[in-house]
């Protein structure tokens, strides 16, 4: 991970960073993050880069280095871009609604399942006719989005043999064969 630390974040236009005691403030058009630093880690901001260097050599203090580096370019990018996951919907009857930050999924249970979301986080449902639908979920906070989308997942994740379920699009899912006679 410590290669990955030795590398310089560049600061996107029209974001601000500060660092104060050992808390990184990232706001942008987007929306604002924060992130504490790991003991043992410094971070320096000059002419809109920033490093982080470590106290020593130590494993632990290699693994920080690059988590927080990774970490902070996450931010950066998030508040200026913002970040997205398409999830779809693999199987016959499987439907997905929202009414503002309420998704509504009927993933072939006997009820439907009711996902209250953040406020943070947008989602935005396509259901189209021959097509299987798709949730897509956007945020500034890409920790935030993975997990949602995760959960979502979790509900009926892919099976093996026909492939139903609910799957990032985009996603190869390993097949396997049914039973021969």
């Amino acid at each position: 991970m410590s290669r990955i630390g030795k590398n310089p974040v560049s600061i996107s236009q029209g974001v601000d960073v500060n660092v104060k005691d050992n808390v990184v403030t990232v706001k942008g058009k987007l929306g604002e993050l924060t992130q504490t630093i790991s003991e043992g880690i410094t971070v320096k901001i000059e002419d809109g880069i920033i490093t982080l260097d470590r106290a020593s050599e130590s494993k632990n203090h290699k693994a920080q280095h690059g988590l927080m580096r990774a970490l902070i370019s996450n931010m950066i990018e998030g508040v200026s871009k913002g970040w997205t996951k398409d999830l779809e919907l693999v199987g016959v009857g499987y439907r997905a609604s929202n009414q503002g930050q309420k998704l509504d999924l009927a993933l072939g249970f006997s009820h439907n399942i009711v996902l209250e979301l953040a406020p943070e986080v947008k989602i935005e449902t396509i259901s189209e006719k021959g097509k299987n639908p798709i949730i897509k979920l956007s945020s500034f906070d890409k920790q935030l989005v993975g997990q949602i989308a995760a959960k979502i997942r979790s509900f009926r994740a892919p099976e093996p043999y026909k492939g139903k379920g609910v799957k990032f699009v985009g996603e190869i899912l390993r097949r396997k064969a049914g039973k021969s006679a």
